[in-house]
């Protein structure tokens, strides 16, 4: 579960600007706050703000960090700092996450000279309530310093960690992290006291998934799971697409070949022969789907260990049958979002723009869905948005709500609605649309009056 987010000098981030999914002081709506003998976590945040205001720049900042972490630090030349002050092209940037993980509170971040691609520091903090804290490790790449508290029984593990250590610093192109889960499996065979470097990097991967709002969310794994259909089409319906029902129909490469670029094509023929060798071996799971746009295929492999394609097709109350690509925008965005409904534990969904395609009501009407079904289990959203309705305290708690604001001076102020001392009563959207709290655009008159000669 995601505790916190910290950024600074990113985009329009000048100073560090902190997010928080902690429990604020509000007392309602306590059945869909995650308690933990160490923290009380929110399942849910909305981020509020007018264009350019830096809504998007935070969804942005969130990937970037995942991003240099799981696949690397991206190459030199990433002028994403804060341009506004040309004197920020000098100072490192700042990223930190903290994770609640295993009932374990780990704080882990970095700092990086954007342009060139320089690492500054990084650390791995396990966190305690009683202010015990134990550094897994930490970085001072440019003075070449490497700190740990980690005690590691394996006298042959603990000298490839001194090695690795060793090595790491003055590394400036490397984050020790992604580093420590580069072909090291033999260092978690037995889950030793390093396995806390694959635990937290699995998160990255695993259960922090960051989304724009022109790609696709969801591989909708979740239609394939015939115990969850008739609650899948309950959803589906509820939500006002006309989709009564959906069932799998053959297809073949053939087709899917027809509809893509020779050279997408000819990848996506790596990753099914990949795929097939790894599944055979029992390495993978029973099928892998394919989503490109307006298209949707799932591949399987029968007894024979054939290929086979199936697609979904959907029905709308009678017995016509409606292909994915015959859906609307609107209707495909609900399908990719619905697996946010269904997806497993502890998974955290950040998406931009959630609103995107959608009438307001449907937007309202997810959310108190997801609402619902976060009451059950540990699930995460964070969403950015317009969409003023959801300023509501019959909906939500004053302590979900985020203002993203941006200053005359051209950076992003992060806040929580639970900063101001909001009656529970009062009419939050009216306020918020007045500019009471920020976040709203303050516009220019286009043509300038004259004054009178």
């Amino acid at each position: 579960m995601l505790v916190r987010f910290s950024v600074g000098n990113f985009l329009s981030f000048k100073e560090v600007q902190e997010f928080s999914m902690i429990k604020g002081k509000p007392k309602s709506k306590s059945e869909r706050v995650l308690n933990t003998d160490k923290l009380k976590l929110l399942k849910f945040a909305a981020v509020f703000g007018a264009n350019a205001s830096g809504k998007s720049n935070l969804i942005s900042s969130f990937k970037y960090a995942q991003t240099a972490i799981v696949l690397g630090v991206p190459n030199k030349g990433q002028a994403s700092y804060f341009k506004i002050d040309a004197s920020y092209a000098n100072k490192p940037s700042y990223f930190e996450f903290e994770i609640l993980l295993n009932n374990n509170n780990y704080a882990y971040g970095f700092e990086i000279f954007l342009e060139k691609s320089q690492i500054v520091s990084e650390w791995l903090v396990q966190l305690s309530p009683s202010g015990n804290d134990k550094t897994i490790f930490s970085r001072d790449v440019l003075n070449g310093k490497f700190q740990s508290d980690l005690k590691v029984t394996s006298q042959t593990l603990r000298n490839k960690f001194n090695v690795y250590s060793d090595d790491s610093k003055n590394n400036t192109e490397i984050l020790f992290l992604n580093e420590m889960n580069r072909a090291k499996v033999e260092l978690y065979k037995d889950e030793s006291e390093l396995f806390v470097f694959k635990e937290v990097f699995d998160w990255f991967i695993e259960k922090l998934d960051v989304n724009y709002p022109n790609r696709p969310i969801s591989d909708y794994s979740y239609f394939r799971d015939a115990k969850n259909k008739e609650e899948v089409c309950r959803v589906i319906r509820s939500l006002g697409t006309g989709i009564t029902n959906y069932d799998e129909r053959k297809s073949s490469l053939i087709q899917l070949q027809q509809q893509l670029s020779k050279v997408i094509y000819e990848r996506l023929e790596e990753d099914i022969k990949e795929w097939k060798t790894e599944k055979i071996k029992d390495k993978k799971t029973s099928s892998m789907s394919v989503r490109i746009n307006d298209m949707y295929y799932v591949i399987s492999l029968d007894k024979n260990d054939k290929v086979e394609v199936t697609t979904i097709v959907f029905n709308h109350g009678n017995d016509a049958v409606f292909e994915f690509s015959e859906e609307s925008d609107g209707t495909r965005r609900i399908l990719d979002l619905v697996e946010i409904l269904f997806t497993g534990e502890d998974k955290i969904y950040i998406i931009d723009e959630i609103d995107r395609s959608l009438h307001p009501q449907l937007t309202y009407k997810f959310i108190q869905e997801f609402l619902v079904a976060a009451q059950k289990r540990n699930i995460q959203l964070v969403i950015t948005t317009h969409e003023s309705r959801l300023l509501d305290f019959g909906l939500l708690r004053q302590d979900e709500i985020w203002i993203a604001n941006k200053l005359t001076s051209g950076e992003t102020e992060l806040y929580s609605l639970d900063e101001y001392n909001v009656r529970f009563d009062k009419k939050v959207d009216k306020a918020y649309l007045e500019g009471r709290y920020g976040g709203v655009p303050i516009f220019s008159t286009i043509f300038p009056i004259k004054e009178d000669d």
